[in-house]
């Protein structure tokens, strides 16, 4: 606080107090002038715990945006962890899916080779017989020593040519069931690599969400710093405001008494000067007894003023559906067919895997979360062997409705759409049940 200019002769009322470095002094020279100081001191107080107040509500908003924003980092940071696990176990189902593939080749070529075989063998003997004609019938009956040998070795025949018959058309359909086989299995290996690619996408949008969090937060961080630096700021304000005030009132007082002794030393000497006057007079009259001077003395008894003292203190400091699994499956497989759209919510235009799940459970009101994460995490978890229609199997980053008989309907790839698959095809994280 500056120092005020001294006025008149009157005496310097001088006290001094320093705040954190800085001195004041009290240097008014009269009462209205100590007064005034006050009047300034109180409101340079009041504003500055209004700045306070609203810098603490500064650093309140700061700390929540702030919190909320290290909350987001924090799920954000469990979402990517649970990416990079599903990452993993999808590279581990696609290794898996290039071995099946590999095997089924293998016996693919197997069958491919037995069918040929039999199908050489069998040309084989359907050649011999035609070449031999009739004749192979007559020679039966020559070489035979009797007709049932006869008869035997010509129904010996005919049963080795349904047997080659039958083992031909076993060896087709064998192979045709595992070329069946290498096909599905080269459609879930193209699916599994697609899913991964997306999820290396959902990656990367992660990073980029969790560094742009980070530096949020320290933005906040740099905020809040410089808030609280203010809010000190403020406080040694209303401190040193504080203390001048109590000064000031010690200097008001210090006033009050002193104008009043000297308007009791005045009122005094006026008396006194009265009683000398009345004094001389009495002694210039000769006519006048000594009692009446005496008494004429006694009755200028003098009066005394009483003062109080005031002393006003300072402003303190105040802080301020239902339905059940079955009917869900049965409702979500009226859908397979219908377009993957990825970010989707719509169960006949286009959704993704949790925008499946989250329709299909909305139609018999029961609310579930939004993404894949989330609903791995909610609802009651349930192990395989208790799994029911209308559980959701959780794959990491990836979602379907069990339908029983170790199916799944899930909404799978732009590719495929919503479809029915194996709830095997990828490695199971957990199964929820919401209903």
């Amino acid at each position: 606080m500056g120092r005020f200019a001294l006025k008149g002769n009157a005496a310097l009322l001088a006290a001094c107090l320093i705040i954190t470095g800085s001195t004041f002094s009290v240097s008014a020279a009269t009462l209205q002038e100590i007064r005034d100081e006050k009047q300034e001191a109180q409101n340079k107080k009041n504003e500055a715990e209004s700045n306070l107040k609203s810098v603490n509500k500064d650093i309140e908003s700061i700390s929540e945006e702030q919190e909320a924003v290290e909350a987001e980092l924090e799920e954000l940071d469990a979402e990517l962890v649970d990416l990079l696990l599903s990452v993993d176990l999808l590279e581990s189902d696609i290794g898996n899916k290039e071995q099946d593939i590999e095997k089924t080749k293998e016996e693919l070529e197997e069958a491919k080779a037995k069918v040929s075989a039999q199908e050489t063998a069998m040309a084989r003997r359907i050649k011999f017989m035609y070449e031999r004609g009739s004749a192979t019938y007559l020679e039966l009956f020559l070489e035979s020593k009797s007709m049932a040998e006869a008869v035997n070795k010509s129904e010996y025949s005919e049963k080795l040519y349904k047997y080659d018959r039958l083992m031909l058309e076993r060896y087709r359909l064998a192979r045709a069931e595992v070329e069946d086989k290498e096909i599905q299995l080269e459609d879930e290996l193209s699916e599994l690599e697609e899913i991964k690619e997306d999820l290396n996408a959902q990656k990367e949008e992660l990073d980029a969400l969790i560094a742009e969090k980070q530096e949020t937060a320290e933005n906040f961080a740099a905020q809040l710093s410089k808030a609280k630096s203010r809010a000190s700021e403020y406080k040694n304000q209303i401190s040193q405001q504080s203390d001048n005030l109590k000064k000031l009132n010690q200097a008001e007082a210090e006033k009050i008494a002193e104008e009043a002794k000297k308007k009791a030393e005045e009122e005094a000497k006026r008396k006194a000067e009265e009683a000398a006057a009345k004094k001389k007079a009495q002694e210039e009259s000769r006519n006048s007894e000594d009692s009446e001077s005496s008494d004429d003395s006694n009755d200028s008894d003098g009066d005394s003023e009483s003062h109080s003292e005031s002393r006003p203190s300072g402003t303190s400091v105040r802080a301020s559906g239902s339905g059940t699994g079955a009917d869900i499956a049965n409702y979500a497989l009226q859908f397979v067919g219908c377009p993957y759209v990825a970010g989707g919510t719509s169960l006949t235009n286009g959704c993704d895997c949790s925008g499946f799940t989250q329709g299909v459970y909305s139609h018999f009101g029961i609310s579930i979360p939004r993404s894949s994460y989330a609903q791995s995490a909610g609802g009651d978890e349930v192990s395989f062997d208790q799994a029911q229609a209308g559980d959701i199997i959780y794959y990491g980053g990836h979602v379907g409705i069990y339908i029983g008989n170790n199916m799944i309907v899930h909404a799978s790839t732009a590719a495929t759409g919503i479809k029915i698959s194996s709830a095997f095809y990828r490695s199971i994280i957990t199964i929820r049940r919401y209903y």
